[in-house]
């Protein structure tokens, strides 16, 4: 046996692990959502999640659970799937998503997240878009 061979293997740390796990992410979709209602853009789509505290409690749980590609519990389909119908009629345009995928940014920026987990993060969510934007 050579030596590369009885070296163990190190695996690379998940997302979930590389963001800070779920307190992090916590603080980050705190940030976020914090930032979507004091943005003018699009703050109008959730006036009435955010006035609603049981309601903004679970938004902020599935922000999380999205947020959380360790922990997630359904498969990529059902959720494009989910998130197709839980935005569906609202006219949402990809200037809206953009403003949305900003605060986001924003939001990681202020917590110093990494480029690479920002970058794969962002491409875990960006596909996301084809099935909330219905304006184009």
């Amino acid at each position: 046996m050579t030596a590369a061979a009885q070296k163990p293997r190190r695996t690379q740390k998940s997302l979930y692990d590389r963001l800070g796990s779920e307190t992090a992410i916590t603080a980050v979709v705190d940030e976020f959502v914090g930032r979507v209602a004091a943005d003018n853009r699009i703050n109008h789509f959730f006036t009435a999640t955010a006035s609603n505290p049981a309601r903004l409690a679970a938004f902020k749980g599935k922000l999380v659970d999205q947020i959380s590609p360790g922990r997630r519990r359904a498969p990529a389909k059902t959720q494009a799937s989910d998130m197709k119908a839980a935005h569906q009629g609202m006219g949402i345009s990809a200037a809206d998503f953009n403003a949305l995928v900003e605060d986001l940014v924003g939001a990681l920026d202020k917590f110093k997240v990494g480029k690479a987990e920002k970058d794969q993060l962002l491409g875990v969510l960006g596909p996301m878009q084809s099935a909330i934007v219905e304006k184009r």
